[in-house]
C-alpha cells in the first residue's frame, strides 16, 4: 500500500466517520456534564390477570399480540430482557417497557428526547443497523488512528513530533486511568 493510498483512505475515512464522531462528542459530553437527557413515561392499560411470561421462547410473539391488542405499535426489532423488566428495541426512539413485579405485570411506552436518544444512540441501543454501522466505525477508527500514527512515523519532518505527542498521550492516559 502507497503513502499516497494510505493518506487517501485515512482522509476519507475520517470524513465518513465525522457525524459519528459529532454523536460521540457531542452526548459523552453532555452526559459527563449531567445532561443526560429525559425518556417520557405513558402508561399502558394492562388487563387484570394478563402477564406475559419473561422466559417465554415466544416472548417476541407475545410482545407483539399485547402490543397489538392494546392498539399500540408492535414493530420493533428484538427485545432486551433483564430477569424482571424487559424492553423492546431500539430505544433510541419510543419504546416499550414491561414490569412484572409480585405477580403483577405493568407497561408503559417510552419516549426519549433527543438527547436521551442520542444517549441510547452512544451506548449501542439503536437499530440493528445502526449498531453494524458503529461496528464498522469501530474499525475504521482503529484504521485511521494507526495509519495517522503511522504516516507521522514514516514522515523526516513530522517523526519528532508524533513520538513526543503520542508519548504524552499515553502518559496522560495511563497517569488518569490510574490515579
Amino acid at each position: 500500500m502507497t503513502r499516497q493510498l494510505i493518506i487517501k483512505l485515512h482522509l476519507i475515512l475520517a470524513a465518513f466517520m465525522a457525524p459519528a464522531f459529532i454523536l460521540v462528542a457531542i452526548s459523552g459530553g453532555l452526559y459527563l456534564m449531567g445532561q443526560k437527557g429525559n425518556i417520557s413515561s405513558e402508561p399502558l392499560s394492562v388487563p387484570a390477570g394478563v402477564m406475559l411470561d419473561f422466559k417465554s421462547p415466544t416472548l417476541e410473539a407475545d410482545v407483539k399480540t399485547f402490543l397489538s391488542d392494546q392498539g399500540q405499535s408492535a414493530k420493533f426489532q428484538y427485545i432486551k430482557n433483564r430477569g424482571n423488566v424487559i424492553q423492546t428495541r431500539p430505544t433510541s426512539r419510543a419504546y416499550y417497557q414491561f414490569e412484572n413485579k409480585n405477580g403483577v405485570m405493568t407497561a408503559a411506552r417510552k419516549t426519549p428526547n433527543f438527547v436521551a436518544a442520542a444517549m441510547e444512540l452512544h451506548k449501542g441501543h439503536g437499530p440493528v443497523a445502526f449498531k453494524w454501522y458503529q461496528k464498522f466505525v469501530a474499525l475504521a477508527l482503529f484504521f485511521v488512528v494507526l495509519s495517522g500514527f503511522w504516516l507521522g512515523l514514516a514522515s523526516k519532518v513530522l517523526r519528532r513530533q508524533s513520538i513526543m505527542v503520542s508519548a504524552a498521550g499515553l502518559v496522560v492516559f495511563l497517569a488518569l486511568v490510574f490515579l
